[in-house]
């Protein structure tokens, strides 16, 4: 188990660093509806994260045994590839970064946050989790890794982890607001302004950092 762990960490964490959640759930708090929206897009962050994990886990069950090495093959090549779409979304991001004195874009989504409902903000996490590209390939990536594991208990233990460590950044804000949110506000505010300014930077850097491992990896299995 600590092995499927370790290779699904720095996966975990790139969907966990991922800040159009994070400015997202910051938005909820600070909208007049912050304590149902804010539980209901964390709810649906959990679903869409789970979702997609275990969806890729089992379809890499349908590959060959660990053991041949056709499987060897088949999964060095499906991890380069993946890591060759996850290092040009890195450029991609690195591209589109806002220049000294320009406003950075955000998706227009998020100037309905105000109005948004539970419901609702829920279907929007369960989007961004398991539909979004960048989310979707880290899942796929985690998914491959999980598949070869013979042992299915500790395979799901991995999934409950892999899950804990990718919702984590936005569980503690909400968990934060609801026991304490006078004190959050402020806080708040500057984390979204930060995350805003620095997004494309902190995405590019963290999907070449996780395409330069899966690659790795995959060349590992020749």
């Amino acid at each position: 188990m600590a092995a499927a762990v370790g290779e699904v960490l720095p996966l975990a964490v790139g969907v966990a660093i991922s800040p159009i959640p994070i400015i997202a759930t910051i938005l909820m708090l600070l909208s007049p509806k912050a304590r149902l929206t804010s539980v209901g897009f964390l709810l649906g962050w959990i679903a869409g994260i789970s979702i997609a994990v275990t969806a890729f886990t089992l379809l890499g069950t349908l590959l060959p045994t660990e053991q041949s090495d056709t499987a060897r093959v088949i999964s060095g090549v499906v991890r380069i590839l993946l890591g060759v779409v996850l290092l040009l979304l890195g450029v991609k991001q690195w591209r589109s970064r806002p220049r000294d004195g320009e406003a950075p874009d955000l998706p227009k989504w998020m100037s309905a946050v105000d109005s948004m409902t539970a419901p609702k903000a829920a279907g929007l996490a369960l989007l961004l989790a398991a539909v979004n590209p960048k989310n979707l390939l880290l899942a796929a990536s985690a998914g491959i890794s999980l598949s070869a594991g013979e042992d299915r208990s500790s395979t799901a233990v991995a999934i409950v982890i892999f899950v804990i460590i990718a919702a984590a950044t936005v569980a503690v804000p909400v968990l934060a607001y609801l026991l304490a949110a006078s004190k959050m506000a402020g806080a708040l505010e500057s984390l979204r302004n930060w995350l805003v300014l620095n997004n494309s930077t902190i995405m590019s850097v963290l999907l070449t950092v996780i395409a330069a491992t899966m690659i790795g990896q995959g060349i590992g299995a020749f």
